[in-house]
């Protein structure tokens, strides 16, 4: 547990260091709007693709996306389910409470404990979770709130994070692993992509002023931090995955809810003051569920 959680820390410091930095105006607001645009549209971009498209596919990912999946849905089908006695815009908040990841703290964790062999799995496991869940939630999010729908779909083909996805798969698929200079300086770019990204997420938590319905804000840290790793436990019990495949998974189930969420909750004119308020709390609580879900999901495996 020690060595776990020695080993995420980190991670967790550079998100309070974010919070701490916009709450204390450096260098200023506008700052760190600016800083997640460009995470979002070049950093994380060209950290997907240099690692996708130089990926040894050759082994399969079958058993890790059943994990991953096993987890998503199981998660996502609690937070519809738990949502049908609220009203539509507090049920959409929970259904993306419920299933949604933070794929920054993914990466960083994932790299942070397990070296660079864990960040590249945790890169395939975004590419396999990435366009699924986002497709999945828009599409029972329009259906829950109604309209908007078309509009989202089209943010979805222009998203960077799925098109470098897809375009380091086409270049994996193609034997086009290694352009000069091209995956340089893609490297170079995905290497900024994870401590100037954790900032940003910590920067973007927001503490003072948060309200919701208490039940809802629990109801959605059962989907995210029970529901999901168990389900992904209990496929590993079925599956037997390579150790660290299955150790990544997990970390991906233990993640809390992604920043993204607020803006698509804002968007399709869903609950969005709950949705930051889930965000936060979440965050602050995976401090402490994310390194005892991985000791937990360790043990248990270990007597299958």
């Amino acid at each position: 547990m020690l060595t776990i959680f020695l080993a995420i820390a980190p991670v967790f410091a550079l998100i309070l260091m974010g919070y701490g930095l916009r709450r204390g105006g450096i260098p200023s607001t506008e700052f760190w709007n600016l800083n997640d645009r460009l995470v979002y549209w070049v950093l994380m971009p060209a950290l997907f693709f240099a690692k996708i498209s130089a990926a040894d596919l050759s082994g399969g990912l079958g058993d890790y996306a059943m994990l991953l999946y096993a987890g998503f849905f199981a998660a996502i089908l609690c937070g519809w389910l738990f949502g049908r006695g609220f009203a539509a815009p507090q049920a959409s908040s929970l259904l993306q409470g419920s299933a949604r990841f933070n794929t920054f703290i993914g990466l960083a964790i994932a790299e942070a404990v397990f070296g660079t062999t864990g960040l590249q799995i945790a890169v395939l496991g975004s590419a396999l979770l990435v366009p699924v869940v986002n497709v999945t939630v828009v599409t029972l999010m329009t259906r829950q709130l109604g309209g908007g729908g078309k509009s989202i779909v089209r943010g979805l083909v222009k998203n960077p994070l799925i098109l470098s996805i897809l375009a380091g798969a086409l270049f994996n698929f193609a034997g086009l692993k290694e352009v000069p200079v091209l995956h340089e300086i893609a490297r170079i770019l995905g290497s900024a992509a994870l401590p100037i990204m954790l900032l940003c997420v910590g920067a973007n938590l927001k503490i003072r002023g948060l309200s919701g319905d208490v039940r809802i804000i629990g109801l959605s840290v059962i989907g995210k931090f029970l529901i999901n790793p168990l389900a992904v436990v209990l496929a590993a019990w079925v599956l037997a995955p390579d150790l660290l495949v299955f150790q990544v998974a997990l970390i991906f189930a233990a993640l809390p809810t992604g920043v993204a969420s607020y803006t698509l909750a804002r968007e399709m004119r869903g609950d969005a003051p709950l949705m930051a308020t889930i965000i936060t709390a979440q965050t602050l609580l995976s401090f402490i569920t994310l390194p005892l879900t991985m000791l937990i999901g360790q043990a248990v495996l270990s007597l299958n």
